[in-house]
Protein backbone atom coordinates (compact mmCIF):
# COMPACT_ATOMS: atom_id res chain seq x y z
CA UNK A 1 0.00 0.00 0.00
CA UNK A 2 1.51 3.44 -0.93
CA UNK A 3 2.23 5.73 1.85
CA UNK A 4 0.65 8.54 0.42
CA UNK A 5 -0.03 10.96 3.67
CA UNK A 6 4.00 10.23 4.13
CA UNK A 7 5.16 11.21 0.58
CA UNK A 8 2.59 14.65 0.83
CA UNK A 9 4.82 14.87 3.75
CA UNK A 10 8.12 14.98 1.70
CA UNK A 11 6.72 16.92 -1.71
CA UNK A 12 5.09 19.58 0.88
CA UNK A 13 8.53 20.34 2.43
CA UNK A 14 9.68 21.42 -1.21
CA UNK A 15 11.20 24.96 -0.94
CA UNK A 16 8.84 26.13 -4.09
CA UNK A 17 5.46 25.83 -5.33
CA UNK A 18 5.09 22.38 -7.52
CA UNK A 19 2.85 22.39 -9.97
CA UNK A 20 2.67 18.58 -9.75
CA UNK A 21 4.38 15.98 -8.32
CA UNK A 22 3.61 12.08 -9.19
CA UNK A 23 5.07 8.61 -8.18
CA UNK A 24 7.54 7.33 -11.25
CA UNK A 25 9.45 4.35 -11.20
CA UNK A 26 8.74 0.69 -10.04
CA UNK A 27 4.98 1.70 -8.64
CA UNK A 28 4.02 3.49 -11.90
CA UNK A 29 5.43 0.58 -13.90
CA UNK A 30 3.47 -2.26 -11.95
CA UNK A 31 6.31 -4.09 -10.56
CA UNK A 32 7.62 -2.73 -7.34
CA UNK A 33 9.18 -5.26 -4.48
CA UNK A 34 8.80 -5.03 -1.17
CA UNK A 35 11.97 -2.80 -0.72
CA UNK A 36 11.58 -0.50 -3.52
CA UNK A 37 12.16 3.08 -2.79
CA UNK A 38 9.34 5.82 -3.82
CA UNK A 39 10.40 8.00 -7.43
CA UNK A 40 8.55 11.11 -6.56
CA UNK A 41 8.96 12.99 -10.10
CA UNK A 42 7.11 16.82 -10.86
CA UNK A 43 7.80 20.57 -11.50
CA UNK A 44 8.30 23.31 -9.44
CA UNK A 45 8.06 26.87 -10.40
CA UNK A 46 10.85 29.50 -9.66
CA UNK A 47 9.84 32.65 -8.47
CA UNK A 48 9.58 35.45 -11.06
CA UNK A 49 12.64 37.71 -9.43
CA UNK A 50 14.90 34.23 -9.20
CA UNK A 51 13.85 33.06 -12.81
CA UNK A 52 14.77 36.37 -14.06
CA UNK A 53 17.54 37.26 -12.41
CA UNK A 54 21.26 36.94 -12.76
CA UNK A 55 21.54 34.62 -9.93
CA UNK A 56 22.13 30.79 -10.55
CA UNK A 57 18.87 28.98 -10.94
CA UNK A 58 18.02 25.52 -8.96
CA UNK A 59 16.33 24.50 -12.53
CA UNK A 60 16.60 21.06 -11.02
CA UNK A 61 15.93 19.78 -7.41
CA UNK A 62 17.32 16.27 -6.43
CA UNK A 63 16.37 15.05 -2.51
CA UNK A 64 16.89 11.26 -1.32
CA UNK A 65 16.77 10.44 2.07
CA UNK A 66 14.91 7.62 4.49
CA UNK A 67 12.75 8.69 7.06
CA UNK A 68 11.20 6.43 9.26
CA UNK A 69 12.00 3.37 7.18
CA UNK A 70 10.60 5.01 4.03
CA UNK A 71 13.14 5.72 0.97
CA UNK A 72 12.22 8.31 -1.22
CA UNK A 73 13.76 9.80 -4.15
CA UNK A 74 12.56 13.20 -5.10
CA UNK A 75 13.23 15.11 -8.77
CA UNK A 76 11.84 17.89 -9.76
CA UNK A 77 12.41 20.44 -13.03
CA UNK A 78 11.67 23.95 -12.70
CA UNK A 79 8.67 24.84 -15.15
CA UNK A 80 10.56 25.90 -18.05
CA UNK A 81 12.78 23.14 -18.27
CA UNK A 82 10.19 20.86 -17.90
CA UNK A 83 8.05 22.26 -20.79
CA UNK A 84 11.43 22.67 -23.07
CA UNK A 85 11.54 18.55 -22.30
CA UNK A 86 8.21 18.16 -23.62
CA UNK A 87 8.91 20.00 -26.99
CA UNK A 88 11.60 17.28 -27.40
CA UNK A 89 11.34 13.38 -28.00
CA UNK A 90 11.18 12.55 -24.22
CA UNK A 91 9.17 10.00 -22.81
CA UNK A 92 10.55 10.70 -19.10
CA UNK A 93 8.71 13.73 -19.01
CA UNK A 94 5.63 12.34 -20.44
CA UNK A 95 5.59 9.70 -18.23
CA UNK A 96 5.53 11.65 -15.13
CA UNK A 97 3.00 14.14 -15.92
CA UNK A 98 0.47 11.31 -16.98
CA UNK A 99 0.86 9.38 -13.92
CA UNK A 100 -1.94 8.18 -12.64
CA UNK A 101 -0.34 7.79 -8.92
CA UNK A 102 -0.55 11.83 -8.19
CA UNK A 103 1.05 12.82 -4.75
CA UNK A 104 0.05 16.74 -5.43
CA UNK A 105 -0.94 19.18 -8.17
CA UNK A 106 -2.55 22.25 -8.99
CA UNK A 107 -5.60 23.18 -11.20
CA UNK A 108 -3.44 23.23 -13.95
CA UNK A 109 -1.68 19.93 -13.85
CA UNK A 110 -4.90 19.38 -15.60
CA UNK A 111 -4.39 22.06 -18.32
CA UNK A 112 -0.80 21.16 -18.81
CA UNK A 113 -2.03 17.77 -19.15
CA UNK A 114 -4.41 18.47 -22.28
CA UNK A 115 -1.48 20.39 -23.98
CA UNK A 116 0.61 18.09 -23.79
CA UNK A 117 -1.32 15.75 -25.73
CA UNK A 118 -0.40 18.03 -28.84
CA UNK A 119 3.05 17.48 -28.10
CA UNK A 120 3.15 13.44 -28.86
CA UNK A 121 4.98 12.94 -31.74
CA UNK A 122 6.35 9.41 -33.55
CA UNK A 123 9.58 10.13 -32.88
CA UNK A 124 9.27 9.30 -29.37
CA UNK A 125 9.79 5.95 -30.64
CA UNK A 126 13.12 6.95 -30.37
CA UNK A 127 13.48 7.77 -27.05
CA UNK A 128 12.14 4.14 -26.05
CA UNK A 129 14.21 2.45 -28.79
CA UNK A 130 17.15 3.77 -26.95
CA UNK A 131 16.18 3.28 -23.55
CA UNK A 132 15.32 0.01 -24.08
CA UNK A 133 18.59 -0.96 -26.19
CA UNK A 134 20.36 0.77 -22.27
CA UNK A 135 18.39 -1.12 -20.30
CA UNK A 136 19.51 -4.74 -22.66
CA UNK A 137 23.01 -3.09 -22.28
CA UNK A 138 22.45 -3.17 -18.42
CA UNK A 139 20.98 -6.59 -18.24
CA UNK A 140 23.48 -8.59 -20.10
CA UNK A 141 26.67 -6.99 -18.34
CA UNK A 142 25.11 -9.04 -14.60
CA UNK A 143 25.83 -12.27 -14.23
CA UNK A 144 23.23 -13.67 -13.21
CA UNK A 145 20.84 -10.89 -14.80
CA UNK A 146 18.27 -9.27 -12.42
CA UNK A 147 14.76 -9.17 -13.48
CA UNK A 148 14.40 -5.40 -12.78
CA UNK A 149 16.27 -4.32 -16.02
CA UNK A 150 14.57 -7.17 -18.02
CA UNK A 151 11.20 -5.75 -16.40
CA UNK A 152 12.02 -2.23 -17.73
CA UNK A 153 13.33 -3.55 -20.84
CA UNK A 154 10.39 -4.83 -21.57
CA UNK A 155 8.22 -2.68 -20.16
CA UNK A 156 9.69 0.27 -22.83
CA UNK A 157 9.46 -1.54 -25.52
CA UNK A 158 5.35 -1.86 -24.93
CA UNK A 159 4.92 1.22 -23.77
CA UNK A 160 6.53 2.69 -27.40
CA UNK A 161 4.43 0.56 -29.11
CA UNK A 162 1.30 1.34 -27.47
CA UNK A 163 2.30 5.05 -27.86
CA UNK A 164 3.23 4.96 -31.83
CA UNK A 165 -0.28 3.26 -32.09
CA UNK A 166 -2.60 5.06 -29.64
CA UNK A 167 -1.02 8.35 -29.12
CA UNK A 168 -1.59 7.19 -25.11
CA UNK A 169 0.76 7.79 -22.32
CA UNK A 170 1.14 3.74 -20.40
CA UNK A 171 3.69 3.36 -18.12
CA UNK A 172 2.30 0.35 -16.51
CA UNK A 173 3.53 -3.61 -17.64
CA UNK A 174 0.56 -5.50 -16.53
CA UNK A 175 -1.72 -2.80 -18.00
CA UNK A 176 0.01 -2.64 -21.43
CA UNK A 177 0.35 -6.71 -21.49
CA UNK A 178 -3.70 -6.71 -21.37
CA UNK A 179 -3.69 -5.84 -24.61
CA UNK A 180 0.10 -7.34 -25.92
CA UNK A 181 -0.55 -10.67 -23.78
CA UNK A 182 2.50 -11.73 -23.43
CA UNK A 183 2.77 -15.21 -21.79
CA UNK A 184 5.88 -15.25 -19.57
CA UNK A 185 5.00 -10.90 -18.32
CA UNK A 186 3.07 -11.91 -15.31
CA UNK A 187 5.49 -14.34 -13.68
CA UNK A 188 8.57 -12.27 -14.11
CA UNK A 189 6.29 -9.37 -12.47
CA UNK A 190 5.45 -11.96 -9.70
CA UNK A 191 8.72 -13.11 -8.79
CA UNK A 192 10.22 -9.61 -8.58
CA UNK A 193 7.51 -8.55 -6.65
CA UNK A 194 7.26 -11.09 -4.09
CA UNK A 195 10.89 -11.24 -4.25
CA UNK A 196 13.93 -8.19 -3.51
CA UNK A 197 15.07 -5.84 -6.19
CA UNK A 198 18.55 -8.24 -6.82
CA UNK A 199 16.03 -10.63 -7.96
CA UNK A 200 18.06 -13.36 -10.75
CA UNK A 201 17.15 -14.98 -13.83
CA UNK A 202 18.61 -18.25 -14.22
CA UNK A 203 21.06 -19.01 -17.23
CA UNK A 204 19.10 -21.38 -18.87
CA UNK A 205 15.81 -18.38 -19.82
CA UNK A 206 18.66 -16.16 -20.95
CA UNK A 207 18.22 -17.34 -25.23
CA UNK A 208 14.82 -17.17 -24.92
CA UNK A 209 14.72 -13.80 -23.56
CA UNK A 210 17.33 -12.36 -25.91
CA UNK A 211 15.40 -13.27 -28.87
CA UNK A 212 12.03 -11.52 -27.30
CA UNK A 213 14.12 -8.70 -26.78
CA UNK A 214 15.27 -8.49 -30.54
CA UNK A 215 11.71 -9.27 -31.96
CA UNK A 216 9.76 -7.01 -29.71
CA UNK A 217 12.71 -3.86 -30.82
CA UNK A 218 11.48 -4.69 -34.58
CA UNK A 219 8.05 -4.58 -33.47
CA UNK A 220 8.67 -0.76 -31.93
CA UNK A 221 10.32 0.17 -35.06
CA UNK A 222 7.23 -1.23 -37.44
CA UNK A 223 4.94 0.75 -34.76
CA UNK A 224 6.76 4.02 -35.42
CA UNK A 225 6.82 3.54 -39.07
CA UNK A 226 3.24 2.81 -39.87
CA UNK A 227 2.24 5.22 -36.70
CA UNK A 228 -0.19 7.93 -37.59
CA UNK A 229 0.97 10.29 -34.74
CA UNK A 230 2.49 14.11 -36.14
CA UNK A 231 6.20 14.60 -36.74
CA UNK A 232 6.62 17.73 -34.66
CA UNK A 233 4.72 19.26 -31.68
CA UNK A 234 1.96 21.84 -33.02
CA UNK A 235 1.59 25.35 -32.70
CA UNK A 236 -1.24 24.96 -30.05
CA UNK A 237 1.13 23.07 -27.95
CA UNK A 238 3.84 25.86 -28.04
CA UNK A 239 1.21 28.51 -27.73
CA UNK A 240 -0.37 26.28 -24.66
CA UNK A 241 2.83 25.74 -22.70
CA UNK A 242 3.76 29.57 -23.34
CA UNK A 243 0.27 31.17 -22.12
CA UNK A 244 0.64 28.59 -18.89
CA UNK A 245 4.31 29.06 -18.42
CA UNK A 246 3.54 33.17 -17.91
CA UNK A 247 0.36 32.93 -15.76
CA UNK A 248 2.52 30.43 -13.22
CA UNK A 249 5.47 32.62 -13.53
CA UNK A 250 3.62 35.90 -12.41
CA UNK A 251 1.64 34.32 -9.46
CA UNK A 252 2.74 31.09 -8.40
CA UNK A 253 2.01 31.31 -5.04
CA UNK A 254 -1.42 31.89 -5.69
CA UNK A 255 -1.60 29.13 -7.75
CA UNK A 256 -0.25 27.24 -4.70
CA UNK A 257 -2.48 28.58 -2.43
Amino acid sequence: MIPWEKLRAEVAAHPYPLLFATISGAHLYGFPSRDSDYDLRGVHILPSEIALGLKPQRDTIEDSQIKDGLEVDLVTHDVLKFFRLLLKRNGYVLEQLFSPLIVSAMPEHERLKQVALECITRNHSHHYLGFAANQWSLFEKENPPRIKPLLYVYRVLLTGMHLMRTGIVEANLMTLNGDFKLPYIAELVDRKVTGAEAERLTGDELPFHGAEYRRLLLALEEAERLSALREVPTQAAMDGLHDLLVALRLNPKANHE
